[in-house]
């Protein structure tokens, strides 16, 4: 059993690091100008959406039946909605700075970088979310037999490296600093080996398929809401409708397939 986690762990580990490579694409390109933030934001709003809508939320309705696929969904949403409440806006710029310029066009740059960065912030967490039941998924897989186990881990490497960029492009655009955007980006990964340790040591014989499934609706409703609340809006407001609408759809397809390219790795018995 033991060598078994080791495995699995060890497969986690790539593919939680994949984030860390979206998040490289982010920091080794110039910072982009606002409406290429827009649509960029877009683009990682369509690929959370349809992580939300076609992988997470899909699969609690098919497995749960739909009034209690709807309830988990719609819990996670609700829980998170109150959570936002009581987080801070976060504020990267020191007093200093602000005493020294009270200029209308200052305070609204501070502005765009105060709300830039509070999404990329719970961008990461809705992201840690997601990524922490696709390491129980190793886990299972590579119980199966290793090659179940590489197939899976490399098919959400693939799947992680554009959450990496959802995560790191508002950091970067936000703070300037690469070195944030990427340690963000990397410590959304490391929820998929946590998933491993807590499937494999708090759940050594057994997890309930209903709850487990329930909990990834609730994750959906979870990663619906912020990118709802937190992303769309500033695509919107960067970047235009148009412009912004045509990126979700973009981000969706490709999430899209990214999905069915990991469903199509997984062996029948464990089909997503």
């Amino acid at each position: 059993m033991a060598s078994q986690v080791m495995i699995a762990l060890a497969l986690s580990l790539v593919g939680g690091f994949s984030t860390s490579i979206g998040g490289l694409f982010v920091v080794l390109n110039h910072t982009p100008d606002l409406k290429m933030l827009g649509i960029l934001q877009g683009f990682a709003a369509g690929l959370m959406l349809s992580i939300s809508f076609f992988d997470l939320a899909h699969n609690a309705l098919n497995t749960l039946g739909f009034l209690k696929g709807n309830v988990w969904f719609f819990v996670g949403a609700l829980f998170f909605a109150s959570i936002v409440n009581f987080i801070p806006e976060p504020s990267f710029v020191s007093r200093n700075e602000e005493t020294e310029d009270d200029g209308s066009t200052k305070d609204m740059n501070r502005k765009h970088q105060h709300q830039i960065l509070f999404s990329g912030i719970i961008t990461a967490v809705g992201i840690s979310l997601h990524n922490f039941p696709e390491g129980m998924a190793v886990f299972l897989g590579s119980m199966k037999g290793l090659r179940v186990g590489i197939n899976l881990a490399l098919a959400i490497a693939l799947h992680n490296i554009p959450e990496g960029v959802a995560v790191a492009l508002p950091v970067y655009f936000a703070t300037q600093s690469k070195w944030q955007a990427f340690k963000l980006a990397t410590l959304s990964g490391f929820a998929e080996p946590l998933g491993v340790i807590f499937v494999a040591y708090l759940f050594p014989s057994s997890l309930s398929p209903e709850i487990l499934e329930g909990l990834l609706g609730s994750v959906g409703g979870v990663m619906a809401f912020l990118t709802l609340h937190e992303m769309l809006p500033l695509a919107f407001e960067y970047a235009g409708h148009k412009q912004a609408v045509q990126a979700v759809f973009v981000g969706m397809a490709l999430m899209s397939a990214s999905l069915y390219f990991l469903e199509i790795s997984l062996p029948e018995e464990m089909s997503m």
